[in-house]
């Protein structure tokens, strides 16, 4: 049997995972799980040439695929489309097996040289999220759509790390209150483009607005994105 790259890198982020804990997404974990697995130390470098923070990356992509296999399992059909976004936000959360591997990813994308592929990790899985729903939006709301839902899973991520509720009911009900808030604000701006009177104050906004148009899903690499350039 064939052993390929991503199966070997699985190999290594299984072995990592039982070191997270004690030593964080570090180089000391890295030679530990390498030393696990048995594996060649040139081979293991060459399939994380920057080692552990490789491996946190592939952990957090693992967490957006079984997500996206539980959106995909789940009935989704009966919920409004703001239950839907909640759903798959929790599913995301869900789909964590264990918290200090994750206050350990955040300890080390919340460093100036990783802090980039970290907003590229949360980027992607919101932009997951979105497709997954069904959003076939191509002009500023792709990206709004995905900046907005970034934000609620960022601040959902940090109250879940601290909450000791059962089942995580106070993370959920937060969860609520935040795409309520998102909600109230979108309906606020429905109100304001519909009424003559408080339109124009919109009217620089919505210009603005209006000059960004969404990629093309086959020629754009934005962050997170798993469309292919030309």
């Amino acid at each position: 049997m064939t052993v390929t790259y991503e199966d070997a890198k699985q190999q290594l982020l299984d072995a990592m995972l039982d070191h997270v804990p004690f030593d964080g997404w570090s180089e000391t974990s890295f030679r530990e799980a390498i030393a696990d697995t048995d594996m060649d130390e040139g081979l293991a470098r060459a399939i994380c040439p920057r080692g552990a923070v490789d491996l946190a990356l592939a952990f957090h992509a693992r967490g957006d695929a079984a997500m996206l296999e539980r959106i995909k399992s789940e009935d989704l059909s009966g919920l409004k489309f703001r239950d839907k976004i909640a759903a798959a936000v929790r599913f995301r959360l869900q789909a964590v097996p264990d918290k200090e591997a994750v206050r350990r990813g955040m300890t080390l994308f919340s460093l100036p040289t990783y802090a980039a592929d970290g907003a590229k990790a949360v980027w992607g899985t919101c932009d997951h999220i979105w497709t997954a729903l069904g959003d076939t939006s191509d002009d500023v709301n792709w990206y709004t759509k995905r900046a907005t839902l970034s934000a609620v899973y960022s601040s959902t991520l940090l109250y879940w790390l601290g909450d000791e509720t059962p089942d995580h009911q106070a993370t959920w009900e937060f969860l609520d209150r935040r795409i309520e808030g998102v909600m109230q604000f979108e309906k606020f701006k429905a109100q304001v483009n519909n009424n003559p009177l408080l339109k124009p104050f919109l009217a620089v906004p919505n210009w603005l607005a209006g000059q960004v148009k969404a990629p093309t899903r086959l020629n754009v690499d934005l962050p997170g994105s798993l469309r292919p350039k030309n």
